[in-house]
């Protein structure tokens, strides 16, 4: 019973996470000078929310199609959560938060293409996901409302003058965010894909 409980609450935590920082990811606060920084720490840590997840409840179940259940998971949360946010003033899109299901589907594929091998999930599926994700991502960005525009429509009142959104210098700091943060996931994705089998075996 402890290790189902366990299970079922390491579920809701790293959903509510990925939640979170989907939402952030996404957020016009974030288009300022370092938007693009940004859209690749948040495309690395939505990778890694997402595999480490996914790979515990794949490997948990045994069943291939679980990893895009727990990304479904993921979305609706996202939904309840952005429909809070909405309700609130802040413009946030519907139709852009499915961006988990294509990876987590790659992760399911893995495990049945290779016979449930634990260790082809981790190289393989981490690999996949932490290189398509930052990709999705960055269409789930595209379809959003111009975020500059976003941003001085919906000023937030709060922010101090220093943190009032400017014009993203693209390519400031890194000439291709998707190649960075998909450089990145597809070596962390590995880590927490191992992460996610080993703690089923605690």
């Amino acid at each position: 019973w402890l290790r189902r409980c366990t299970h079922y609450l390491f579920i809701v935590v790293v959903a509510v996470n990925s939640t979170l920082l989907t939402i952030n990811a996404g957020d016009y606060i974030f288009y300022t000078d370092w938007a693009w920084t940004s859209y690749t720490v948040f495309s690395i840590s939505q990778t890694l929310m997402l595999i480490v997840g996914a790979t515990y409840y794949l490997t948990f179940t045994g069943v291939p199609g679980t990893a895009t259940y727990y990304g479904l998971i993921m979305t609706v949360y996202t939904w309840v959560a952005k429909a809070a946010w909405f309700s609130l003033g802040y413009p946030h899109d519907f139709i852009v938060t499915p961006v988990w299901l294509p990876s987590a589907m790659l992760l399911d594929l893995v495990y049945w293409a290779t016979k449930k091998n634990k260790h082809s999930l981790i190289l393989f599926g981490g690999v996949l996901v932490g290189m398509s994700l930052p990709l999705f991502n960055m269409v789930n960005l595209i379809t959003v409302a111009d975020p500059l525009e976003t941003a001085f429509k919906y000023p937030r009142p709060t922010l101090p003058p220093y943190m009032t959104p400017i014009e993203p210098q693209v390519g400031k700091f890194y000439n291709s965010p998707v190649a960075l943060g998909a450089g990145a996931g597809a070596v962390l994705g590995c880590t927490f894909a191992a992460l996610g089998c080993k703690l089923n075996t605690w």
